[in-house]
């Protein structure tokens, strides 16, 4: 077997695979004598059909299965000990695939399309300057989560004017349209330049407005008018409502059952406790929320400040093919530069592991496993007596869906040390922040 690799480009190249009928014939003979023990047929008895018979009826079959699985196994060790940094997988030339005369031919050759990686550098050290938000939880936003609790546990009742946080009920119709629908209006969803128009008004009364002002996320239109996508996003323009109906809600009283419903049966037992675990459970929130965003900003910088020569029409064929049926051109057009920044991301953080000699052992996805599982049941730790089960249970979930699950863990535990050798290596400088001021940060994120 001679295998050639030509490269077009730093990010295309075939591979040329020229097979010699000595490179697979012993593979065909084992398998049609494999065939031979197993094959039962009339007028012979099992494992006693002339050879000569068993490969007239299936030597054609085995030899394509054969080759193919010689192909398959030297390109990918070609690729392999060749360090070739390739994306998708190796696409065979159809044109020529489909000349090949299964019939007749004894050698043959089989070319190969591959999108190649163009070798690419990163900057890892304190000259990347990130930073993480400390968020500081001000009084004001524990009470505002408080209210919010309250309303959303509290009892609903009829109520005879429009407030700030009431669900109201009406006719949405379309000045000078055909669109008309009963919908409800959530106040807290109504922008607090229209929010006026609303409060104070009664059963009965006519409201208009225009209705991208009045809700200024696309995401509030979908909701109250029903309508989604493009149909929802080009609704503009006056709309008037009737209301027929306002549910006010009454807050919850701060008694034992409101606590037992926020933070489970007999955790707090007053309200200076329960004021102390809420304080702690928005600080903790806020947390995850700084920790995502600072991981976000690590990905986003090293997308956009890590140059990668990539085979981007190859990567599209790529997707086409290996997603045939399930995706179309359009689709891959439209969503291609996501794709990119991602395949980015992991080809950076890919390239960080192995520098940095990263290494993911089996007892690690456990433990991982473990972790969310004993979180799951509100335990810190697995009750004594109980390691073999607990581990067992584990050991289960890792198998399931054909290992899939054990690979998902692993990739998850892999990308986390990946990041903490970039944190490790660039400069944070923290910045304490309100909870406002945080979430304008986000957004702009």
């Amino acid at each position: 077997m001679e295998i050639v690799l030509e490269k077009k480009s730093t990010t295309d190249a075939k591979l040329k695979v020229n097979l010699k009928e000595a490179d697979y014939q012993q593979k065909i003979k084992d398998k049609l004598k494999e065939y031979g023990k197993k094959v039962s047929m009339k007028g012979f008895r099992e494992g006693k059909v002339p050879a000569s018979l068993i490969s007239k009826m299936y030597g054609k079959s085995i030899m394509v299965d054969e080759i193919n699985s010689l192909l398959y196994e030297s390109v990918n060790a070609y690729i392999k000990e060749n360090k070739l940094a390739i994306v998708g997988d190796p696409m065979p030339d159809a044109d020529k695939t489909n000349s090949i005369d299964w019939d007749n031919q004894k050698d043959f050759e089989f070319i190969y399309d591959l999108g190649l990686v163009g070798d690419f550098s990163y900057e890892l050290s304190d000259k990347v300057a990130l930073t993480k938000y400390v968020i500081n939880v001000e009084d004001k936003v524990i009470a505002e989560t408080l209210d919010n609790l309250r309303k959303q546990y509290g009892k609903m009742a009829d109520g005879e004017i429009v407030s700030e946080g009431d669900f109201v009920k009406g006719q949405l119709t379309q000045v000078g349209g055909a669109y008309s629908q009963e919908t409800l209006v959530p106040m807290n969803r109504v922008s607090q330049k229209e929010l006026s128009k609303f409060l104070g008004k009664k059963v009965g009364d006519k409201i208009e407005f225009v209705i991208e002002e009045a809700f200024e996320d696309p995401a509030y239109i979908e909701y109250v008018t029903g309508l989604k996508g493009d149909e929802a996003k080009n609704t503009k323009g006056k709309f008037e409502f009737t209301i027929t109906n306002i549910r006010h809600s009454e807050l919850a009283p701060l008694d034992q059952d409101f606590f037992d419903k926020i933070f489970g049966k007999e955790v707090v037992t007053d309200e200076a406790s329960f004021n102390t675990k809420l304080k702690e459970t928005i600080q903790e929130n806020y947390n995850r929320e700084s920790e995502a965003l600072l991981i976000n900003d690590i990905r986003e910088y090293y997308i956009n400040n890590t140059s990668i020569e990539l085979p981007t029409e190859f990567i599209k064929r790529w997707l086409l093919a290996s997603n045939e049926g399930k995706i179309t051109q359009e689709q891959i057009d439209k969503e291609f530069d996501g794709y990119l920044s991602e395949l980015k991301w992991t080809l950076i953080k890919n390239k960080i592991a192995e520098n940095n000699e990263i290494k993911v052992e089996h007892e690690e996805v456990m433990g991982k496993v473990r972790d969310l599982m004993l979180q799951q049941f509100g335990m810190t730790s697995v009750p004594e007596g109980m390691e073999d089960t607990f581990d067992k249970i584990v050991d289960n979930y890792l198998k399931e869906n054909n290992g899939k699950n054990y690979m998902k863990v692993f990739e998850e535990v892999y990308n986390n040390k990946a990041v903490e050798v970039i944190r490790n290596k660039v400069k944070i400088s923290e910045k304490s922040v309100s909870v406002d001021d945080f979430k304008k940060a986000a957004k702009v994120a």
